[in-house]
């Protein structure tokens, strides 16, 4: 099992540390897996259990000038390693500047993502800061827990609102209640609703659009012959969506959610080179 990486592109350098610190902020603990064109970031709660889960690919092409890597047996070509992505966020910290940024899983004393930072210096001689981030190396016989999340079929799919603007509703109504109710409908209408024993509090979005497989005809069974203006609704934790908005530094260039109804709440932001999707159970 062996794994090498090289990123050279300062750009790509700076937009690989901005996914990264996305996902620190969304997960203590996840899971990384690496194929030989993707790296997916897996974290997988039990959605039953009232956990998130997320799901990140990014195509390794985009961000590393080398990648190589052997899996654990030629048929099945990958790797999964648990880690703490945010020890892998302060490492790419000290690399804002620098020339190159090497990865390597190495097993000195236990297993480890090396990662080695090359930074500029006025000598001949480049200064080399090193870190080494414990992984845990996932067997094979537990790959299937952290296969992708399935798609349950939903009854409303709309893009959102502008992210930052949502970022600051959301902020003011967490203020209020601790849940906060997400409806929408396939006309392009989403509200944001807070409804407690002292307060009410609504705010309306209009003209959002609905993405067109929204409307297609057996896609999704339970789109069809549905009333356009009707709200599909689910009731979330606040914070869990506080903590997605708040995590944001891909800037996607498309950001929706599915509503299944009272169910759950499915994000998806894509960046020309990310996807990531969130997915936050209903609460009873």
């Amino acid at each position: 099992m062996r794994f090498r990486a090289k990123i050279v592109d300062l750009a790509c350098l700076n937009h690989f540390s901005r996914v990264i610190n996305t996902i620190a902020k969304l997960a203590k603990t996840c899971t990384l897996r690496l194929t030989v064109s993707k790296l997916y970031f897996i974290l997988s709660d039990k959605v039953a259990n009232g956990g998130v889960s997320m799901w990140c690919d990014l195509c390794q092409g985009n961000f590393f000038d080398e990648f190589q890597m052997e899996g654990v047996a030629a048929e099945h070509n990958e790797i999964y390693l648990e880690l703490v992505p945010e020890n892998l966020s302060r490492a790419l910290k000290t690399a804002q500047n620098a020339k190159t940024v090497k990865i390597k899983l190495t097993n000195k004393h236990c297993p480890c993502l090396r990662v080695a930072v090359e930074l500029p210096s006025l000598s001949s001689n480049s200064r080399i800061v090193t870190h080494d981030i414990p992984v845990g190396v996932i067997p094979r016989r537990l790959w299937n827990d952290f296969r992708e999340p399935s798609v349950p079929d939903f009854d409303v799919s709309i893009y959102l609102p502008v992210l930052k603007t949502m970022k600051s509703v959301v902020e003011r109504m967490k203020n209020l209640s601790n849940s906060i109710v997400i409806e929408a409908n396939l006309s392009g209408e989403m509200n944001l609703k807070i409804e407690t024993d002292l307060v009410s509090v609504t705010t309306h979005f209009k003209d959002l659009g609905n993405p067109p497989w929204a409307s297609e005809g057996g896609c999704q069974s339970s789109v069809q012959g549905r009333d356009l203006e009707s709200m599909a609704e689910a009731r979330i934790d606040i914070k869990k969506l506080q903590h997605l908005l708040a995590g944001q530094q891909v800037n996607p260039t498309k950001a929706l959610c599915n509503i299944v109804s009272k169910r759950i709440v499915h994000f998806i932001l894509l960046h020309e080179d990310v996807s990531l999707q969130y997915f936050i159970p209903a609460l009873a």
